[in-house]
């Protein structure tokens, strides 16, 4: 698990930051999955804004992992689900992948997988294959820009919660504005990942003092609140938002650009996890 370890050194947060009993309580969540869905956990991250570095007071935590079936599983004429979720009571919100689901969208260069490998806060991980998840995200991720996905991310979710409205769920602004900064950073940093939390990547960035400005006066303003309510938009990060949209727009191409290298190297990757959950 040395490699992995490594890896995450470069950004991780240590597990600490989440508490005891939160934790426990996951662990056993993890658990129950496995022996209720006879399925492993090969790796089990938080994904949402703790992992972000904005956790709201009392916030829920967005528990994501990935996991492998027993090799007969997939040989069968019937087809199982390739998505496991948990009940989103007490606070926690857990959903996972197939294997299958993740070297899929993996082949296809979707970089949401590097972002769960990335994560700074691991509840578990099976070093080995996180090994060898990540030398495959890594080269998928060379061959598809990732701004691709924070540009499809940002437009649907500044469609979504944000475009053509008085007024505004303010929360909502986190989830457009990190896939915003996430392009505003691949612009300068194209073969870099973005980095995974939130203020670490807004301080990395040369950005316009007002919006800084307005950014800094709503962080703080959720350190102290649960929600933020509704309210007016802030018209100096829809601008902000706006401006980054365009210009991925003029600079990307939306094709798909998965190749056959990639899907035969996640079909042996596939082969060989699942052999080893025998």
């Amino acid at each position: 698990m040395a490699a992995y370890e490594t890896f995450q050194a470069e950004t991780v947060a240590p597990l600490a930051c989440i508490s005891r009993q939160a934790r426990g309580r996951i662990d056993e969540r993890l658990d129950a999955i496995e022996r209720d869905h006879a399925v492993r956990v090969l790796l089990a991250v938080e994904a949402g804004s703790r992992a972000w570095g904005l956790p709201l007071p009392d916030g829920d935590y967005d528990v994501r992992f990935v996991f492998a079936r027993r090799p007969e599983s997939y040989l069968s004429v019937e087809a199982l689900g390739d998505v496991v979720k948990s009940p989103g009571d007490g606070g926690l919100e857990i959903t996972g992948w197939d294997i299958r689901k993740a070297l899929s969208l993996l082949a296809a260069a979707q970089p949401v997988l590097l972002e769960w490998l990335r994560s700074p806060i691991v509840y578990r991980a099976d070093g080995e294959a996180m090994v060898k998840f990540l030398n495959l995200a890594q080269e998928a991720a060379g061959q598809r820009p990732a701004a691709c996905h924070y540009l499809h991310l940002c437009k649907e979710r500044y469609r979504r919660f944000i475009e053509r409205r008085n007024r505004v769920r303010l929360l909502k602004y986190f989830d457009v504005l990190r896939p915003a900064l996430g392009l505003r950073w691949l612009r300068g940093n194209p073969a870099r990942p973005v980095p995974t939390d939130f203020g670490a990547l807004w301080a990395s960035l040369d950005l316009p003092a007002g919006f800084s400005a307005c950014l800094q006066a709503t962080l703080l303003h959720k350190a102290r609140h649960r929600d933020l309510g509704r309210g007016p938009r802030l018209v100096v990060l829809d601008a902000f938002i706006e401006e980054e949209i365009a210009l991925a727009e003029d600079a990307l191409s939306e094709q798909d650009v998965s190749s056959t290298s990639l899907r035969q190297q996640a079909d042996a990757l596939f082969r060989d996890l699942v052999l080893r959950s025998a």
